[in-house]
């Protein structure tokens, strides 16, 4: 496929069919919000626990939507969302928000990661675009409030990455088992400077908007390689690096991310330099590449580990990333990459019988078992969003 406008119809088209997927099996009839686990044939696990990631991430992803298509649906989802967080993720007596709640919405892991109080913001704000809900914005600059105040490194910049409930330091910071268990993380960065940036255009506060410029020049300076166009993952708090990782998705990811802050302050300065390094990254994210166009999702360059497997967000990322790229520089090898990488995705991870993508393809290309079609991580936002980016960027 090489036709911009059937591109945008097919992802109308996907669009829709994620939005029906969410809608018909996710809701928690029985303990309300949505079903913590599905699992890949769509079976719930009824006592699953809940994340707030995943809650911040539907609550993005339907009041995005809403704000795209004016679907009353998409807002009644929203309306739910925004609901269950705020009964039972937002920790009234201390800020932030709990990483996980029990199936029936109690307490369960009250660690405060950074990465889900970012989410949160992103999506409150998302949500105020689409209601003018005033309690949401509140609550977003609240959790701003929280990591400015408990997270911020005042003394080298950046952000530190996780505390106990009551914002105390903690021995293990790490998001998910495979992460290091390090200070500063790309991945909090990169979603803390996406939560601030959407905020920003709902209160386009002095502070915000130098803490935003803070951001940028983190990943300018710390974050990508500027000889390599790549992101190292880990640092100390000293930002010396902790990692030999490339994680292609995130790469791609970051490229169009950072220049969409960029964008959102217009500082005409930062827009040049991110754009420049979108295409930069972009073009450094062409060796993770599969002769089909999709992505692979790691290169440990220490142990000389390549893995090739093909994971639904990265593929979602890829659309996206190497769209932005053409976009910026006219090179028709990026548009054709993202044309690839869909038809990689329409054949290979949208789940035809079942309905929502795959987690992903192992590196013989067999489907990888066992893993959630709904849980803590697997969730509506990536491929909702590159529809939605897609779409908006070709009509």
């Amino acid at each position: 496929m090489t036709d911009p406008g059937k591109y945008a119809d097919e992802l109308e088209a996907e669009l829709q069919n994620i939005i029906t997927y969410w809608e018909g099996f996710t809701p928690d009839e029985q303990y309300g919000g949505f079903a913590g686990k599905i699992a890949e044939n769509n079976v719930a696990a009824v006592l699953a626990p809940k994340g707030s990631v995943l809650n911040a991430r539907i609550l993005w992803s339907f009041s995005a939507i809403y704000n795209y298509n004016a679907n009353p649906a998409c807002l009644k989802m929203a309306d739910r969302a925004f609901k269950y967080i705020t009964d039972h993720f937002i920790d009234y007596e201390f800020g932030g928000v709990y990483w996980t709640v029990d199936y029936s919405g109690r307490p369960l892991d009250t660690k405060k990661q950074v990465y889900a109080l970012a989410f949160t913001i992103y999506a409150l704000s998302e949500y105020f675009m689409a209601t003018g809900h005033l309690q949401a914005k509140e609550f977003a600059v609240n959790l701003y409030n929280d990591i400015v105040t408990h997270s911020y490194d005042t003394l080298r910049g950046g952000y530190f990455e996780a505390f106990s409930r009551d914002w105390q330091d903690l021995e293990d910071l790490r998001l998910s088992d495979k992460d290091a268990n390090e200070k500063k993380t790309m991945n909090t960065h990169l979603h803390i400077l996406e939560a601030f940036a959407n905020l920003y255009q709902i209160w386009p506060d002095a502070d915000l908007k130098t803490k935003i410029i803070g951001l940028l020049d983190n990943f300018h300076t710390h974050i990508v390689d500027q000889k390599s166009g790549r992101m190292i993952l880990f640092f100390d708090e000293n930002w010396n690096s902790r990692s030999a990782v490339i994680s292609y998705g995130h790469d791609i990811e970051a490229s169009w991310l950072i220049l969409e802050a960029a964008e959102i302050i217009g500082e005409e300065s930062w827009i040049e330099r991110s754009k420049a390094l979108a295409v930069k990254m972009a073009q450094a994210c062409r060796s993770g590449l599969d002769e089909d166009g999709s992505l692979w999702y790691e290169n440990d360059l220490e142990h000389h580990h390549l893995i090739k497997e093909k994971h639904w967000w990265v593929q979602a990322e890829a659309m996206v990333g190497f769209f932005n790229a053409w976009q910026l520089s006219g090179n028709e090898e990026f548009l054709n990459i993202s044309f690839q990488n869909w038809n990689y995705v329409k054949s290979q991870i949208l789940d035809q019988e079942n309905g929502e993508w795959y987690w992903g393809r192992q590196s013989n290309g067999e489907l990888m078992t066992g893993e959630d079609k709904v849980g803590l991580w697997k969730c509506p936002y990536h491929n909702s969003r590159a529809c939605l980016e897609i779409i908006k960027r070709i009509k």
